[in-house]
């Protein structure tokens, strides 16, 4: 006697305009997340000569040119810290935040043969595109490490705190990525605005400056900036500055905003997507 399981079938209908985000899809197709993760990672190191070595060379040479310009010239002050090592030390999420979100926001729109033939959470496109942010994040934090055994900077128990500003960045360039990727699709603008805006963004984030030269008065606003929260926990975390509690508590307020809405708003256009892309 025959005791298989039932085939399940599956009924695959647009969405309506406000339909539920259905995440447990995500984890269902999470193969095909890996594999478009994967595809990623080896078209960007692809015929590349330096190939992993550009994860380490674009923030070193930052770094040099702002420890130049805003350290030594402008006398940027570091909270008493060594300016290289200060700026390296938000270089690193910005970076991770800026690729990720550039790379989400058109994600769809270079997914356009996919869309068109075959059917899959159309949210696995933009978390795939952070994969290859985070490979790049990994090889260059150890340039940070080493760096910061140069100036005698010592880890300390706050060291174990970095997953969760690393998932904070992610998160904010996943929230702003799907607001992006989603109005991409009818209005390409989008890939002409995004490197605009993540400049502007990056004078925004205490990058270059330490947060305490804001008026104490304006933080609270600035906070909503949630790579503002992102940096100031990266420098707790590596160079031991003080706990980051007001401005952490108001970015992670402003990404859960972002995120909740983000999400509800790629959902709701999704259905859009093989008409327009």
């Amino acid at each position: 006697m025959d005791t298989a399981p039932p085939v399940p079938l599956y009924t695959i209908a647009p969405a309506n305009r406000w339909s539920a985000l259905r995440l447990g899809e995500v984890w269902a197709y999470r193969e095909l997340l890996y594999f478009m993760v994967w595809r990623e990672i080896k078209i960007r190191y692809k015929q590349t000569a330096l190939g992993l070595a550009w994860a380490v060379v674009q923030p070193l040479f930052t770094m040099i040119v702002f420890s130049i310009f805003f350290g030594r010239l402008a006398k940027m002050p570091s909270d008493g810290l060594p300016y290289p090592i200060f700026a390296l030390c938000a270089l690193l999420p910005w970076q991770l935040f800026a690729y990720s979100l550039t790379e989400a926001s058109n994600s769809v729109v270079s997914n356009q043969k996919l869309i068109t033939k075959v059917y899959f959470p159309r949210l696995i496109m933009p978390l795939s595109a952070l994969g290859v942010g985070l490979v790049d994040f990994c090889v260059a934090f150890l340039l940070l490490l080493s760096l910061a055994a140069y100036y005698g900077v010592a880890p300390s128990i706050a060291l174990l705190t970095v997953p969760l500003w690393v998932l904070l960045a992610v998160l904010t360039a996943l929230s702003v990525g799907l607001w992006l990727s989603a109005i991409n699709v009818k209005y390409r603008d989008v890939r002409y605005t995004v490197p605009f805006m993540t400049q502007l963004w990056m004078f925004a984030t205490p990058v270059a400056y330490p947060t305490s030269i804001v008026p104490e008065a304006w933080r609270p606003f600035y906070a909503l900036n949630p790579m503002v929260g992102v940096v100031d926990g990266f420098r707790f975390a590596i160079l031991g500055t003080d706990p980051p509690q007001l401005t952490v508590t108001i970015s992670l307020l402003s990404v859960v905003v972002l995120l909740t809405g983000g999400l509800f708003y790629f959902r709701r256009m999704e259905r859009l997507f093989a008409d327009f892309v």
